[in-house]
């Protein structure tokens, strides 16, 4: 399927590896001139180096703190007005909501839920002037079933979902959208960890709980960044301009409910 956004601008967040760096490589593959963002400038320049030989499309990347300020404004002076913007960091540390300090509880809301909405704030009115735009925000299946040692992330990523809520139907008469994507297990740097803290909990081996919840989940695997990247692509593509502010859940059907 063409995706009609050859020749878009995209810019795409903690994008060196895992969920982000499946769905630059998606854009870049659907034609789209990417730049992608991360902290660590080695892992960054190889992933799209890497994106950009199997795509044949450049792509720019721009090593900076995402959550600061200043490595915002680096990655809009690399990529000023981008038609996409797919907002991704990673999240906070597992726990016991009693060891959270306010300190810890400000780190996950600027990362997970502030640092999204300045790059709405600072792309979505270009965007509505342009006629196109496509704003994706890569949040957590934990949206709609918490899990209890990820409070700071259920916390920050739902403040962020119930300000998307409002906003998107404001801009969507432009032909700009925003949605969530709610990836559930994938496999990834990100699940490895929280297994870690569960095994550290339960005495468990890393290896044991990782094959506990590839057995539990419905599909009896962990999900791929490329299934990932392809139904961001296929958000940000001119065939999606009639979803509006929706939380779409990727996870093998782990979350039981209807709706």
């Amino acid at each position: 399927m063409d995706l009609g956004i050859a020749g878009r601008r995209a810019l795409v967040c903690a994008a060196s590896k895992g969920l982000g760096r499946g769905c630059a490589q998606a854009l870049a593959s659907a034609g789209c001139a990417v730049t992608v963002v991360a902290r660590t400038e080695e892992t960054l320049r190889a992933t799209a180096q890497a994106i950009e030989a199997a795509s044949g499309q450049p792509v720019q990347w721009v090593a900076c703190d995402i959550t600061t300020a200043e490595g915002r404004a680096a990655a809009l002076a690399a990529c000023p007005q981008p038609d996409i913007l797919v907002n991704n960091a990673g999240g906070p540390p597992p726990g016991n909501f009693r060891d959270w300090d306010r300190d810890a509880w400000i780190r996950a809301l600027d990362a997970n839920m502030l640092t999204p909405i300045e790059l709405i704030k600072a792309t979505v009115d270009p965007m509505i002037e342009r006629r196109f735009g496509r704003i994706v925000n890569i949040t957590s299946g934990a949206v709609k079933a918490p899990i209890d040692i990820l409070g700071l992330s259920n916390g920050a990523r739902s403040g962020l979902t119930g300000f998307v809520a409002g906003v998107a139907r404001e801009v969507a008469r432009h032909n700009v959208t925003i949605n969530n994507l709610l990836p559930g297990p994938f496999d990834t740097d990100r699940q490895r960890a929280t297994a870690l803290g569960v095994a550290k909990a339960s005495g468990k081996t890393v290896d044991e709980v990782l094959a506990a919840r590839r057995n539990a989940n419905p599909s009896g695997r962990f999900g791929g960044i490329d299934e990932f990247g392809a139904m961001c692509a296929f958000l940000c593509s001119t065939h999606a301009g009639f979803v509006v502010g929706q939380n779409i859940l990727l996870d093998g059907g782990a979350y039981p409910g209807t709706f």
